[in-house]
């Protein structure tokens, strides 16, 4: 689903997100992968939005997951937990404001984590 922002201020606090969050995504699910019996591989997309999914494949079973709407789910409160296909429309967000600092900015620590439980609970889900 395409992200829709009440305000200017959270379409900025977005964009700073954004790249960190896909980051930790992309590596936390190296991570995963390099202790599960899944195979990864990434393919591009273009819509909803122009990006990546991930296909994970063991044995039969293949399931897929839109790379943006995992990095959403990491920096916003209210989106949509990620499922297994791609999703369209437009939904609402709200930023996660717990992820930056009181100075602004992002709190790093507090991003690693909620990527790393997001992806695991995923993986754990698999099993």
């Amino acid at each position: 689903m395409k992200p829709k922002f009440k305000t200017t201020q959270d379409w900025e606090r977005a964009k700073i997100l954004m790249q960190p969050s896909l980051i930790r995504v992309v590596d936390n699910i190296r991570k995963n992968l390099d202790e599960s019996n899944w195979k990864g591989t990434y393919e591009d997309i273009q819509e909803p939005l122009p990006g990546h999914q991930l296909r994970l494949t063991c044995g039969e079973k293949v399931l897929t997951f839109n790379l943006w709407d995992l990095c959403f789910q990491a920096c916003f409160i209210n989106y949509p937990p990620p499922s297994h296909s791609q999703s369209e429309g437009e939904i609402e967000v709200d930023i996660d404001v717990r992820l930056f600092d009181e100075e602004g900015e992002v709190d790093w620590n507090r991003l690693d984590d909620k990527v790393k439980q997001l992806i695991d609970a995923i993986f754990t889900d698999l099993s």
